[in-house]
């Protein structure tokens, strides 16, 4: 594959889940993947308690803003994560969708978030290592 993978991550409001994988993915991967990420129904802000929790790993979150998902967004993507919604992501043959079940942070302190950060991270870390090198994943 010669063209960079593109990585959508999916959540109802894209203040929390969604953009703690997209700022995971940005500081593991750098540009070796292209990330985005949006939201069913895309809330004003950013969860305060998900800003906290990544800042305290040192990835800087505050420039994201929650965006409404679209389907040119999915069908431009080669792997689509969801993350509570998947029921009303938009569906195109060739793109891999994958659900990951976590917990919502919203309305939650930082405390309650870091185990959720720390399960995204794990996730993240485990995609970049398949998208970066596929041969790695069917050697296993």
């Amino acid at each position: 594959m010669s063209a960079k993978p593109s990585v959508l991550f999916v959540c109802v409001h894209n203040a929390g889940r969604s953009q703690m994988a997209q700022g995971f993915l940005a500081h593991l991967a750098g540009d070796a993947i292209e990330v985005r990420s949006a939201g069913t129904a895309p809330a004003e802000t950013i969860n305060p308690s998900a800003v906290a929790a990544m800042a305290e790993l040192g990835i800087d979150i505050t420039a994201q803003t929650p965006k409404v998902l679209t389907p040119d967004t999915v069908q431009t993507s080669t792997v689509v994560i969801t993350m509570g919604c998947g029921d009303t992501c938009p569906y195109f043959p060739g793109v891999d969708y994958r659900d990951w079940t976590l917990d919502d942070p919203a309305g939650k302190g930082v405390a309650a978030v870091r185990p959720i950060r720390d399960e995204i991270r794990t996730r993240v870390e485990q995609l970049v290592e398949e998208l970066l090198d596929p041969g790695q994943e069917q050697a296993r």
